[in-house]
């Protein structure tokens, strides 16, 4: 696995995106997460989801992804909403420690955890896919309504800002704003509080929380995602993508 680095202590998974600074999520960084994945669940209690100190993850690599036809960024977008899912249903306790901006995507796969630990300072994390063209993925926008509620993912998602660490826990986008050197061992002790209870009974109520999501997304995800890659070929659209991939 390239493109992430994957270490079990005490049967606490640490899963950190190694993609290089930026972390932009491309087809082979979704396929290693994926199988990474799979040895958490097989091998340990629970996980903590980290990236880098500048970068969480920038959100999707656009100069590998623009050059694709429909049927690459298909298989893409599945791949991306397979990965959000896997870990959104993980049936341990997960926690994401975002030292660094998550922008997109990158907002999108610590939204996944059960927890997100952010570093103080300036470190910007936010759904801003309105100013690109295109909306925030189906599955997401249904986890971020489950968390923060339904007018502030509104305003999150209509505005398409990067939201600072206090704007973040102001609305509980985070659970915590920490210090970097306190981000990544508080998100361990979390995460190690929690996987001390018995599996069956926190699995099980996990299911419960995660259950009218994936409902939602099983029933509509695939027309959902469908149209989403529609409008990404959009010519607006990818004038706007094009302009922000400059930035990579």
């Amino acid at each position: 696995m390239k493109n992430v680095a994957l270490e079990i202590n005490d049967g606490i998974a640490t899963l950190r995106l190694d993609n290089g600074v930026a972390n932009a999520i491309s087809l082979p960084l979704l396929a290693d997460i994926s199988s990474a994945l799979a040895e958490v669940r097989a091998e340990a209690r629970g996980l903590v989801l980290a990236g880098g100190s500048k970068f969480f993850s920038i959100g999707f690599d656009l100069p590998s992804l623009l050059p694709l036809d429909r049927e690459g960024m298909m298989e893409f977008f599945n791949a991306f909403n397979r990965v959000t899912l896997d870990i959104y249903t993980l049936p341990l306790p997960s926690v994401s420690a975002v030292g660094g901006h998550a922008a997109g995507g990158g907002c999108i796969l610590a939204l996944a955890c059960d927890y997100r630990f952010l570093a103080d300072g300036r470190k910007l994390i936010g759904l801003n896919e309105v100013n690109l063209g295109v909306p925030d993925t189906y599955l997401s926008d249904l986890i971020l309504r489950q968390i923060v509620g339904d007018r502030a993912a509104t305003e999150m998602v209509y505005n398409g800002d990067l939201l600072s660490p206090e704007q973040a826990s102001q609305i509980g986008l985070v659970d915590e704003v920490l210090t970097a050197e306190e981000l990544e061992l508080n998100a361990l002790e979390k995460v190690s509080a929690l996987a001390q209870k018995p599996f069956f009974g926190f699995s099980q109520l996990k299911d419960n929380r995660v259950e009218q999501v994936c409902r939602w997304y099983e029933k509509n995800g695939r027309v959902k995602d469908e149209i989403f890659v529609d409008g990404w070929f959009l010519p607006e659209t990818q004038a706007l993508l094009k302009e922000a991939a400059k930035k990579f």
